[in-house]
C-alpha cells in the first residue's frame, strides 16, 4: 500500500477559513452586503452562523457548493488512483493462476498425446514384426 500522503488531499489538522473558500462573485456579494444595510438578502442569524456577521444564506450556499465540488473532485481523483492500482494487482494474479492453470492443462494433454502416440507406434511396430515376410 502506497504511505505517500498526496499534498492536494486535504487533512483533518488544516485550518480553513471560510472566506477563503468563498468564490470571488461571492466575496463581492459579502463585501456589499456589509456596506449596504439595505441589503435585499439578510443574514443568517442562527447559533452556527452568528461567529460569522454578514454572511447571508447565499454566501453560506455558495461555500457549501464549493467545498461539496472540492471534496468530490479529490475523492474521484483519489478513487480512481485507488481502483486502477488494485485492479492492475487483481489482474495480476488472475492471469497468473491462469497462466499456471493452462500450463498444467497443456502438460497434461501433451503427456496423453504422447502416451497415446507412442502407444499406438509400439503397436504397428510389433504387429509389423508378427507378420511374416
Amino acid at each position: 500500500m502506497n504511505n505517500q500522503i498526496d499534498a492536494s488531499i486535504p487533512v483533518l489538522t488544516e485550518v480553513i477559513k471560510p472566506e477563503e473558500l468563498l468564490t470571488p462573485a461571492a466575496k463581492t456579494a459579502a463585501v456589499t452586503d456589509e456596506l449596504d444595510t439595505d441589503s435585499a438578502v439578510a443574514p443568517i442569524n442562527d447559533k452556527a452562523n452568528n461567529n460569522y456577521p454578514g454572511k447571508t444564506e447565499e454566501d453560506w450556499q455558495a461555500l457549501e457548493q464549493s467545498l461539496r465540488e472540492n471534496v468530490l473532485r479529490q475523492v474521484l481523483t483519489r478513487i480512481d488512483f485507488v481502483l486502477e492500482h488494485r485492479i492492475r494487482d487483481n489482474l495480476a494474479d488472475v492471469l497468473q493462476i491462469a497462466v499456471a492453470n493452462l500450463s498444467t492443462e497443456i502438460r497434461s494433454g501433451l503427456h496423453k498425446t504422447l502416451e497415446e502416440v507412442i502407444t499406438r507406434a509400439v503397436t504397428q511396430e510389433i504387429t509389423k514384426a508378427k507378420t511374416p515376410k
